[in-house]
């Protein structure tokens, strides 16, 4: 499901001690051991499908011999009532994973349509819609991964994988030359490879960045559309450019025919609605 299998294996060893601790004692008392069950997971809503590799993942965490067809794949279209993924195997420990799996596909689901909701307004532009760091602790690279199956771009996965100078750490290092410098020379002595993205909030400090460089992305953060337009005629495509802040769906149309290159919305993952998904079980005869 997932490049980084360390991260998934954590994940699910956290989920199931969180859900299931000792035991599903509904499940051990009222079902015999050896009871098996077909089941299907259901659509109840309209949007793209996320999750749906993941899902076998779950299950043979536990059990691998439960047997999962996909009927659909991640990023597809669906409807009410669209029968997803068909399950069969041991009634218990279909039930004990049912909604481990179904949380984080009804999760990744909404993020994808939410995702694919506001690149299909964009469309018509080159800009890319970005996430951000504003995720549900431990789950991630789940939620980034539902961002790209919507047709979004990750931003960094965490603090770990590119240099984003903030107003902070501008602040904290005496400004903005000063915190250019000092990141160029971290990567430097440090040996490692890094973008830098350094983020400003007014003509001012653009100004001060262009005439200092060495950075790859610039953040403009808050600036109107019009603001927009003149920042990016003074950086002239030297770099790549990013706007944040205040764009929701009613504008991120205008923001995108600027011709910015990202345009980063911490909405993809922080204020999403779940998509409905159920379900279905049957005891085998």
């Amino acid at each position: 499901m997932t490049n980084n299998r360390d991260l998934f294996e954590r994940f699910i060893k956290t989920a199931i001690a969180e859900d299931v601790a000792e035991g599903d004692f509904t499940s051990l008392s009222t079902i015999p051991e050896n009871s098996t069950v077909n089941a299907v997971i259901v659509s109840k809503d309209t949007g793209i499908i996320a999750g749906v590799k993941l899902v076998a993942d779950i299950f043979h965490s536990l059990d691998k011999s439960i047997v999962i067809t996909l009927n659909v794949k991640d990023g597809d279209l669906v409807y009410p009532k669209k029968q997803l993924i068909s399950i069969e195997g041991n009634a218990r420990n279909i039930l004990m994973m049912e909604r481990i799996a179904l949380n984080c596909m009804q999760r990744m689901s909404g993020i994808a349509t939410y995702t694919r909701h506001l690149t299909d307004k964009i469309i018509h532009t080159s800009t890319k819609i970005l996430d951000t760091r504003k995720t549900t602790p431990g789950m991630r690279f789940l939620e980034k991964e539902a961002v790209v199956i919507g047709g979004g771009v990750n931003h960094r996965m965490g603090l770990y994988d590119m240099i984003m100078i903030k107003d902070n750490h501008i602040d904290f290092s005496g400004g903005i030359e000063n915190s250019i410098l000092k990141a160029n020379q971290y990567l430097i002595d440090k040996n490692l490879n890094l973008k830098i993205e350094i983020e400003v909030r007014n003509m001012k400090e653009l100004d001060e960045v262009l005439k200092i460089g060495k950075i790859d992305r610039i953040m403009l953060d808050n600036f109107s559309v019009a603001d927009l337009n003149l920042a990016l005629q003074k950086i002239n495509k030297r770099f790549e450019t990013e706007a944040s802040g205040g764009i929701t769906e009613n504008n991120i149309v205008a923001y995108a025919e600027t011709g910015v290159n990202f345009i980063s919305v911490g909405a993809l993952t922080h204020s999403v609605k779940n998509f409905d998904i159920s379900l279905i079980a049957r005891k085998n005869d």
